[in-house]
């Protein structure tokens, strides 16, 4: 099977400062969706109070990448069974209008051209 995986290890600390959770929300944001941050309303005292951000400095981290074609037993090729690999993706589908969304209102291009790749 080929897979991405990363490990990472460090210790947790909940972020309680209101400035510090605020901007962390906004970098986080703005990683995912770059220059959303100033596109939408600011998060409440109340959607602050109840949201956790958590901070996590890394102390060790690995990654592991595997690729390619299968490697199965030599005697495995005699057989008459399929053996390759199937592709699986992410992918970006069209946005979806909230329902409640007012007429009128476009996509903005920052989410209509979102892209992983970056």
């Amino acid at each position: 099977m080929n897979y991405r995986s990363v490990v990472v290890f460090g210790k947790a600390k909940i972020i309680e400062d209101e400035n510090e959770k605020y901007e962390a929300l906004k970098a986080f944001t703005e990683h995912i969706v770059p220059n959303r941050w100033a596109e939408i309303r600011p998060p409440t005292k109340n959607e602050l109070k109840g949201t956790t951000v958590l901070s996590l400095p890394l102390t060790e981290a690995s990654a592991k990448i595997r690729t390619g074609n299968p490697v199965d037993d030599e005697e495995d090729y005699d057989l008459n069974v399929w053996a390759g690999v199937l592709p699986l993706t992410l992918t970006t589908s069209a946005p979806i209008n909230d329902e409640k969304l007012k007429d009128g209102i476009e996509v903005p291009p920052n989410v209509l051209n979102y892209s992983r790749k970056r």
